[in-house]
């Protein structure tokens, strides 16, 4: 008697579109940009050398990169935003946000295979699983608080209308060197977000093998038919 396997059909889903895949592009090259610049600013004995003062702009230089990053940084998420508003159901604002029983569910789920490891049997989400919704949400609120924090600090030189909007800031956080504890310090947060970040991508890819890694180049995930017919 002969047995016959079958590979399980897969279906070819279009989930990321080109705003999303920008931002999260951008968002990645302006946060390595402003780690490293931040770093350097925080800790400007990192690259002082005897010479003389004309020789040593490079502080000024680190600084100017630091507040384009931060403009770039800024408008990327408000841009972010707006798509949320008005893309497509995997980009809408509302999924980082578990409402119903189910979506509490599959937190949980997603915590049990990603973090404590209870159970090696993936969940496939096409989107963004529950766990990873959460850890965006978190990401967005101190991407806020950084914007907020860091032109705060910049409004105190700059005469520009948007630095002069964030010009509360620093008073209500309890004056400048306040402020820069806490700017510098939730740069940690985003240090460790990115690791974290890069370890999940790569272990959903290798555990599910759906795509996840090239989803966000060219947009397109992959799903098994007979888990999206039970989803359906």
């Amino acid at each position: 008697m002969s047995i016959t396997l079958t590979s399980p059909s897969y279906k070819r889903i279009y989930v990321w579109e080109i705003p999303v895949r920008l931002f999260h592009w951008l968002n990645a090259a302006s946060l390595i940009v402003l780690m490293a610049t931040g770093y350097l600013i925080g800790h400007p004995a990192t690259l002082s050398h005897s010479a003389e003062a004309y020789q040593q702009y490079w502080f000024g230089n680190v600084r100017f990169i630091h507040f384009v990053a931060g403009y770039v940084f800024m408008l990327n998420l408000l841009i972010r935003f707006y798509w949320g508003l008005v893309g497509n159901r995997y980009a809408r604002l509302r999924t980082f946000f578990p409402k119903t029983k189910a979506e509490i569910r599959e937190l949980w789920e997603v915590l049990r295979v990603d973090i404590f490891e209870f159970d090696r049997t993936a969940h496939p989400t096409v989107g963004h699983n529950q766990l990873a919704s959460l850890s965006y949400l978190i990401l967005f609120v101190f991407s806020v608080f950084q914007i907020a924090t860091g032109f705060g600090l910049y409004a105190a030189m700059s005469d520009g209308w948007v630095a002069s909007l964030f010009g509360w800031v620093v008073p209500v956080l309890g004056g400048d060197g306040a402020t820069r504890v806490w700017h510098h310090g939730a740069m940690w947060f985003f240090v460790l977000f990115t690791l974290v970040h890069i370890y999940i991508v790569a272990y959903h890819d290798y555990v599910e093998g759906r795509g996840t890694t090239s989803s966000m180049v060219g947009g397109w995930k992959f799903e098994r038919e007979d888990v999206l017919d039970r989803k359906d």
